[in-house]
């Protein structure tokens, strides 16, 4: 099965020039592998020791960006060298300090996972969450490099614990060792006989638990909140404002709303939003700041700020999980002990199901379900204040993750 795996991979990569032409995502996707090995010929040395940690995509470098920090500490001596599939994680991030090399990962062909390797001569590889590149894994269990998936998730869904498996399964040997997320996903590994495998949880508790030391201030915030309360709508999408928009337009209270969609870039998209609230609302680039108190809603059109925004809020909305884009990360905000509001499909998020169960997370379905949870929550202040603990105490229960896989390969 790698045969053919490789052989649609090398279709993909002849076919990019052309995408590339129909597509800004796949154009950034394709011209920003041209420059990956000239990235490692001038940033990595031959006598460097170097860890290297993949993500597939923004929310996975947030989730490993802990274990970054700690390798740092733990080993100030090496590079860190961080690879993105994804044009969302490595824009954003290409710049970052955090990591002393950043980069697209090049196709997953032999030639090119060779030379990659070659250049980069890694002595540890750290997979975040998932992403299976076979040529890669082969290639390092080849070289003997340690290899490790953390916070690792599998669902008895996945080709791995089919009778067929279509050679995904064959990969899973390339792992040193697998630290997951719950006892659930140690079972499904065990039971296809894998025993290198520990429940260290999930490291994106840890990261979120740092977001508490930063300095969280912005001062439009301030100015436009001007000491009102406030509900955040985070990375929401279309089908999340056809749910509360209805709501906005009818709420006549004191509270106010900032919205913080999750195409924060599509300006057509952002003036489509603003036409449909019916309040006085201000786009932030383009508002004048001596009128910020005067707006009820404020749309925010700037890339970066959606956490810091979330320690103002007394209530959350996280968009996501209304349509089938997936759920966004419902911890930043719960982190700052408010209740969290989210859409009707979050089966495949763990702590979405468990923060339900314990009524710090609220899971709506429509407009009324809605309106009926955030008035509840507008106007009971003992019960928000509740639900935001039960959020925060949960958190803090999860944090650990981070520790427990360096403090092994640091053995």
């Amino acid at each position: 099965m790698n045969i053919l795996y490789t052989l649609i991979t090398r279709l993909v990569a002849c076919a990019l020039p052309l995408l590339s032409l129909f597509s800004k995502k796949i154009k950034l996707f394709y011209r920003g592998r041209k420059e990956s090995f000239h990235i490692l010929e001038t940033h990595i040395q031959e006598d460097d020791q170097v860890i290297w940690l993949h993500a597939a995509s923004l929310g996975e470098y947030e989730q490993g960006l802990p274990i970054t920090k700690k390798l740092k500490e733990v080993f100030p001596e090496k590079k860190i060298a961080v690879t993105f599939f994804s044009p969302s994680g490595y824009e954003a991030k290409k710049h970052s300090k955090d990591a002393d090399v950043i980069l697209y990962l090049p196709m997953d062909i032999p030639k090119r996972v060779n030379r990659f390797l070659d250049l980069l001569h890694p002595e540890m590889a750290i997979f975040i969450k998932y992403e299976f590149w076979q040529n890669y894994l082969f290639a390092l269990k080849n070289r003997h490099i340690p290899t490790y998936l953390v916070s690792g998730m599998f669902r008895k869904d996945q080709l791995f614990f089919k009778k067929r498996s279509y050679g995904m399964r064959a990969v899973l040997p390339c792992f040193t060792h697998f630290f997951v997320q719950n006892e659930n996903a140690k079972l499904l590994l065990q039971s296809i006989g894998f025993t290198n495998v520990t429940v260290s949880g999930d490291t994106r508790f840890d990261r979120v638990m740092e977001i508490l030391s930063r300095d969280n201030k912005l001062s439009f915030v301030e100015e436009f909140l001007s000491g009102a309360p406030c509900m955040v709508f985070g990375s929401s999408w279309k089908a999340d404002e056809d749910v509360y928009i209805p709501f906005l337009n009818s709420y006549k209270g004191n509270m106010k709303f900032i919205i913080a969609p999750h195409e924060v870039g599509n300006k057509d998209k952002i003036l489509s939003l603003k036409e449909r609230i019916h309040k006085y609302v201000g786009i932030l680039s383009e508002v004048d700041k001596q009128k910020l108190p005067s707006y009820e809603v404020l749309i925010v059109d700037k890339i970066g700020l959606l956490t810091k925004i979330y320690s103002y809020a007394s209530i959350a909305y996280v968009g996501g999980g209304m349509g089938k884009k997936g759920l966004h990360n419902i911890l930043e905000p719960a982190v700052f002990s408010i209740p969290v509001v989210i859409g009707k499909n979050y089966e495949k998020f763990n702590e979405a199901k468990d923060l339900i169960e314990r009524e710090g997370v609220f899971s709506i379905k429509d407009t009324d379900e809605f309106t009926k949870i955030a008035s509840f929550l507008f106007t009971n202040v003992i019960q928000r204040k509740k639900a935001g603990v039960l959020n925060y105490n949960y958190i803090i229960s999860n944090t650990g993750a981070t520790n427990a896989f360096v403090d092994f390969v640091n053995k």
